[in-house]
């Protein structure tokens, strides 16, 4: 059975990658998310965040301000057939987009996508899960941005690093995790906000282009549960653009064409 995925997921790689050139989006090995109607393209940087999380144990998962579907569809595809994903979208083309991305997976019976405001969903649903993944804003609003659907999913005026706290404790299960991933500021304010309000960091992972640049993101898994932090550097490149590191490797090899 999940040799026959694989093949049908190589064959669908195959027919859309003339079509991924075309318009607005990227081909991965197991499915193709279209990102021309999105504020946020897809990025390394979120390969990177769907790789590095933690799966492990999860029944249901949440993927809060989804965006192109892209971290919901790689959960997807790392986790077992009994495992939900809900993906929550507030901007309504962004949202309509991952539906079809969804929609033009395997997993589209897995993945349910809502075009909803997080509070707005949070206040409504009863669901718990076991991992909550989120690619949130983390610009001041006042910041450069070139249209309204970029500034949606960038500015934390839409949505503050507090209430995507205040959410996320809402929405977790008893020992459940929260992943997430910040610029390094960013991500520190974050996690010194997150301690405050009662989470303890379980993960933290530094992010380096190569291994004599400094960090530009870090990886965060929170939890409310007491724990010791497992700190960690991640490079990606060895020297060249192209050049991966075998740690990148590892992360991406399902995922990537090239690997």
């Amino acid at each position: 059975m999940q040799s026959s995925m694989k093949t049908q997921a190589v064959t669908t790689a195959i027919q859309t990658k003339k079509s991924a050139l075309r318009r607005g989006g990227f081909t991965f090995k197991q499915f193709f998310v279209a990102h021309d109607k999105c504020g946020m393209k897809v990025t390394t940087d979120g390969v990177i965040l769907g790789g590095w999380t933690d799966v492990s144990h999860c029944q249901r998962i949440l993927d809060i301000g989804t965006g192109t579907g892209l971290l919901a569809l790689m959960l997807a595809q790392r986790t077992d057939n009994h495992v939900m994903l809900d993906a929550v979208e507030i901007d309504d083309a962004a949202s309509r987009q991952a539906k079809d991305n969804v929609q033009a997976s395997l997993w589209h019976q897995r993945i349910t996508v809502f075009h909803a405001d997080i509070q707005e969903y949070a206040e409504q649903t009863n669901k718990r899960y076991d991992l909550i993944i989120s690619n949130p804003p983390y610009f001041p609003e006042g910041s450069d941005c070139r249209d309204e659907a970029r500034a949606t999913a960038r500015y934390t005026h839409i949505l503050s690093h507090h209430n995507l706290l205040v959410y996320a404790d809402k929405l977790l299960a008893e020992n459940g995790r929260f992943a997430l991933m910040l610029p390094c500021t960013s991500g520190k304010s974050l996690e010194q906000l997150a301690v405050s309000m009662g989470w303890f960091t379980r993960r933290r992972t530094w992010v380096c282009d190569l291994i004599d640049k400094s960090p530009y993101i870090v990886l965060l898994e929170l939890t409310k549960s007491s724990c010791l932090c497992d700190e960690q550097r991640l490079i990606t490149h060895q020297t060249g653009r192209k050049s991966y590191t075998d740690e990148f490797k590892q992360l991406a090899k399902d995922f990537y064409l090239a690997l």
